[in-house]
């Protein structure tokens, strides 16, 4: 029998939003070295006087033992590299890193982000893999919302990549009596699953705000799995991996949760305020907004049907008026409600 992987010993994680603040404070509880950046020197300013990220997570206290850096100079290798930034940022934080070499000593670097590069349609591990090159590269997933995990309520997710080692060692960094984390090969359905399930939360969002109802709701939320396994089996991804917490746990939380900013966005479009006027009023990024163009764009390419993206896609991007959007989905031809998932080619 071989021996287990080593567990890491030390992170870095890049992002100081809510969810990287979030993970800074839960690995270092789970005993990991842990240096924690963000762009914003100001902000990690604020944060290293106070322990508070007031901005994004103002009532999770960090540690004295979390190394708060302004800058990327001030950094020393670590193990892991952790990004919890935005997907469309990603690629700038990452072109960052490299010029630094901290890579070079890393075992493995993880995206916590959801999401596909629109100008590329690329998978954010794919972007791992290009920029920083050496390391693993893997994936954090599942119903994690952050004010949650803040205040360590029980949560659950998905470590993804096609290494089962480095996935085996992430497991036990990411191992807490409150934090529940499962291994995963399909790392290609696990990043789908997580930037699809964003424009659905939106949709949900919006049929709340119209108050269509909760039966409007179940059957948005369960056909919006349907054309997410479509997608992920199309782009090389298992269908088994939307029915798990990648897919549909992550769909759920989101589709349903107060914490969800694309649910919030969703909400207010459904009350009548306009999409500019939204992205205004929050510093908080909502990722299903350049996501469902990302999606969209992907799903033309491949030849996937997806009607539900398509309306959010028109209401985000084509200025639909949402009640429009959600009655053309109620009256599309009637049509069964199984078919046959893509068949995609071995080898």
């Amino acid at each position: 029998m071989s021996p287990s992987p080593t567990p890491p010993r030390s992170v870095i994680v890049f992002g100081a939003g809510s969810w990287g603040t979030a993970l800074a404070a839960t690995l270092h509880e789970r005993g990991l070295e842990v240096q924690f950046w963000g762009r914003d020197a100001a902000l990690m300013q604020e944060i290293c006087i106070s322990r508070r990220n007031h901005r994004y997570l103002p009532t999770l206290h960090l540690p004295e033992g979390i190394r708060i850096c302004r800058h990327l100079a001030e950094l020393g290798p670590a193990e892991v590299i952790l990004l919890a930034v935005p997907s469309g940022g990603l690629r700038a934080a990452l072109e960052g890193i490299a010029l630094t070499g901290l890579h070079q000593s890393a075992r493995a670097v993880v995206s916590c982000t959801k999401g596909i590069e629109l100008s590329t349609g690329r998978r954010m591990s794919e972007l791992l893999a290009e920029i920083l090159p050496g390391p693993q590269p893997a994936v954090l997933t599942g119903p994690n919302h952050a004010e949650e995990v803040a205040q360590r309520l029980a949560t659950a997710a998905v470590i993804a990549s096609a290494d089962a080692a480095t996935a085996i060692s992430l497991q036990s960094a990411f191992t807490l009596p409150w934090f529940r984390t499962y291994t995963s090969d399909d790392i290609v359905g696990a990043e789908w699953a997580g930037a699809m399930k964003n424009p659905y939360a939106i949709a949900a969002g919006i049929a709340l705000g119209l108050k269509l109802g909760d039966n409007a709701i179940a059957a948005l939320v369960t056909r919006a799995l349907a054309e997410m396994a479509r997608m992920v089996v199309t782009m090389g991804g298992r269908a088994e991996t939307c029915q798990g917490l990648a897919g549909v746990g992550d769909l759920i939380a989101t589709c349903y949760s107060e914490h969800s900013r694309n649910h919030r966005v969703g909400k207010l479009l459904g009350e009548g305020m306009s999409l500019p006027e939204i992205i205004a009023s929050t510093r908080m990024v909502a990722e299903g907004v350049p996501n469902t163009a990302s999606l969209y764009q992907a799903a033309r390419q491949h030849g996937v049907r997806t009607p539900l993206l398509d309306e959010i896609y028109a209401v985000l991007h084509q200025g639909k008026p949402a009640r429009e959007a959600m009655r053309a989905l109620l009256s599309r031809d009637p049509r069964p409600e199984a078919d046959p998932l893509p068949s995609v080619p071995m080898g």
